[in-house]
């Protein structure tokens, strides 16, 4: 074989690895260390939406982070919607970071659609990157809403 073939067939492995790599890691719940408060991160703007959101007694907000253009954050929404409809003590607040991508650093947000899970004090418990696995999120708020 050629050089240019041997080259080709290992760009061809290397985007396939990538690829599987990063497909094993969407939708899986991630945890946090230290569960820092993520109120205190956000600016004023998304602060105040997340006070004016409904269901302040929710003892979990899902905080999906989107943008406009992104298809898998519109199938995110849809699930995490219906989860928080039909689980008490979860309510869903969805976030567009197309006009303010500044938020996205003091989040670590690096792609949409990511979820962030936080418990009634703004504590992140875990988050989300990619679509959400509904029976991994259901597993992983168990012990947060007992």
């Amino acid at each position: 074989m050629s050089p240019g073939t041997w080259a080709l067939l290992i760009a061809v492995a290397a985007a396939l690895l990538i690829g599987a790599v990063w497909k094993s890691r969407q939708g899986k719940v991630r945890e946090r260390n230290g569960g820092e408060n993520v109120t205190d991160l956000l600016p004023e703007a998304l602060q105040q939406r997340l006070a004016d959101a409904p269901d302040q007694d929710a003892k979990v907000t899902l905080l999906q982070l989107s943008t406009t253009f992104c298809a898998p954050c519109r199938h995110t929404r849809v699930l995490l919607a219906d989860f928080a409809q039909r689980t008490e003590g979860v309510r869903h607040v969805e976030v567009d970071l197309t006009d303010h991508p500044e938020w996205s650093t003091p989040l670590r947000v690096h792609t949409t659609p990511t979820t962030l899970v936080l418990d009634a004090t703004g504590a992140e418990l875990f988050r989300i990157s990619g679509v959400p696995h509904r029976t991994n999120l259901a597993t992983a708020l168990e012990p947060h809403l007992a």
